[in-house]
């Protein structure tokens, strides 16, 4: 008797810990439970800790309340400017009910997922290339608004949701280095031109001011001499203006010209007296020192 009673309660002992360990769960902290009995919900969310469900009656389905990291597969699109580009995000989401995300939707996981392929799409096709290129944000909000509406019935929030990546085809990419090539080739020559422009009124000032005061173009030119000096140089070409000539000559005092003592002399002239008479020549006789020759007349 005593051992069949003992056989008894080893066995009834045995079936209470299998039903034990069958019934027991254990929810984490970042967990919910749901239990189904016979298809419908009993009682309300299990939260952390340990829960018991009857066996083969209860179905317990744990849902993950942290955020969920879900990146979301290229997409293809068009912009509205006629662009193809190929975009991919990522979506930060977390479970804010669990009896919607287990009752109202299959999949919570796979609709966030194929709701943010469908909104990239369509966010696509409302955008310019280069609002899709500069003001992500703006887009990352627009994207976020779209998602959040119809994932609220699922129990779902949208936290975050971000565009990673946007690729562009080859010949939009040589268009677009050609063009910001371009744009600071322009830029630049302006710069240099405006540059030139200040240069030339600074210069024109400068001119001015030396124009009236002589003496700078000299202190002007002293100063350049000390910079090519200062190089060491074993030639100096020193350019000499015409306007500091001039400059010094005004500056220079006119000196009085020189006397002369003694009596002047001057060189005899010679006298030559014209003939008359063609093909005549006339000669002069010989007559006493310093009395003039007689002239003799041809013979006829």
């Amino acid at each position: 008797m005593v051992q069949e009673l003992l056989a008894a309660l080893a066995l009834a002992g045995a079936a209470g810990a299998a039903y034990l360990a069958a019934a027991a769960r254990v929810v984490r902290q970042y967990e919910r439970g749901v239990v189904l009995r016979f298809g419908r919900l009993s009682g309300g969310v299990r939260g952390p800790g340990f829960a018991m469900v009857i066996p083969g009656i209860d179905r317990m389905h744990k849902v993950n309340m942290q955020i969920v990291t879900l990146p979301v597969p290229a997409q293809d699109g068009i912009t509205r400017d006629n662009v193809t580009v190929r975009v991919d995000a990522v979506i930060y989401f977390k479970v804010v009910d669990p009896v919607d995300a287990i009752i109202r939707v299959e999949d919570y996981r796979f609709a966030v997922s194929q709701m943010a392929q469908t909104s990239l799409r369509s966010i696509l096709g409302k955008s310019d290339l280069d609002e899709l290129l500069s003001n992500r944000e703006k887009l990352n909000q627009g994207l976020e608004l779209m998602m959040d509406s119809p994932a609220v019935e699922w129990g779902v929030t949208i936290d975050r949701v971000e565009i990673k990546d946007v690729s562009l085809p080859e010949t939009m990419k040589r268009s677009m280095a050609r063009q910001a090539e371009a744009d600071r080739e322009r830029r630049a020559r302006i710069i240099n031109a405006d540059a030139e422009l200040q240069a030339s009124r600074t210069l024109a000032e400068a001119a001015a001011v030396m124009s009236d005061q002589p003496a700078a173009l000299q202190l002007r030119l002293l100063q350049t001499v000390v910079a090519v000096a200062a190089e060491k140089n074993s030639t100096l070409v020193l350019p000499f203006p015409v306007e500091l000539l001039r400059f010094l000559e005004r500056a220079t005092p006119a000196q009085p010209a020189p006397e002369r003592h003694g009596p002047a002399t001057a060189e005899p002239a010679a006298v030559v007296a014209p003939l008359t008479g063609a093909g005549d020549a006339r000669a002069r006789e010989p007559g006493p020192p310093g009395a003039p020759g007689r002239a003799q007349a041809p013979a006829a």
